[in-house]
């Protein structure tokens, strides 16, 4: 315990970076999840060929390969970019796919007289979508979005092997001064849980508070 007492600024401030990685990269990824989820459902074909490769594409991919080969190849090609900016960029983007998926599947699940409704009245596709689809669709994957978010807070430990110093790069390199492994990454994992809990109790709350009655 004294160990990580010891070191607590350096393991803060890792701590810090990693509420920056999640939080800006579920942002980055929500947003892009929307625009897969229109893309999946739209009534265009080609529209819906490219969501569903974006899909694809990501979800088989495992997402420290498409890491480094951001922060290594973006250079190669005259991109330069901060490390902790790459980082949510690619996880935003891996993580929209996800998204993506489950506000389909919310979206799947509302009344087909809802969409038939909106377009009775004028309402176009994207309108019919943003006020009528994706409010309804929204309530109902809330915990499917909350475990994503939990995947994703796990996910930005990834960023450590490709140079972005968040908690478990800093855990790490206490360890290396330290020797003491077990004390340190048992902090480290016990941060990561805490998080995750806090993000299960608020999701189940909304979901419960959010929930449709049918």
């Amino acid at each position: 315990m004294s160990v990580l007492l010891d070191h607590l600024p350096e393991l803060w401030q890792g701590l810090l970076v990693t509420f920056q990685l999640t939080a800006a990269s579920f942002l980055g990824a929500a947003v892009l999840g929307v625009l897969v989820t229109a893309l999946r459902v739209s009534p265009v074909r080609v529209l819906r060929a490219l969501g569903t490769a974006y899909v694809e594409t990501f979800q088989n991919l495992p997402l420290l390969v498409l890491l480094v080969l951001a922060f290594f190849g973006l250079p190669e090609i005259g991109v330069q970019a901060d490390l902790k900016v790459t980082a949510i960029a690619v996880i935003s983007v891996y993580e929209a796919a996800y998204i993506g998926e489950a506000l389909r599947s919310g979206v799947n699940s509302v009344a087909k007289g809802q969409g038939e409704a909106a377009r009775a009245i004028g309402l176009t596709f994207t309108q019919s979508l943003r006020h009528v689809i994706l409010p309804q669709a929204l309530r109902t994957v809330v915990q499917p979005i909350g475990n994503i978010f939990i995947a994703l807070t796990m996910n930005t430990a990834l960023a450590a092997a490709v140079g972005v110093v968040d908690l478990t790069a800093a855990a790490n390199r206490v360890n290396l001064l330290e020797a003491q492994p077990i004390p340190i990454f048992v902090g480290a994992g016990a941060a990561y849980a805490l998080i995750a809990a806090c993000a299960g109790f608020v999701t189940g709350r909304l979901e419960r508070r959010l929930v449709i009655l049918r």
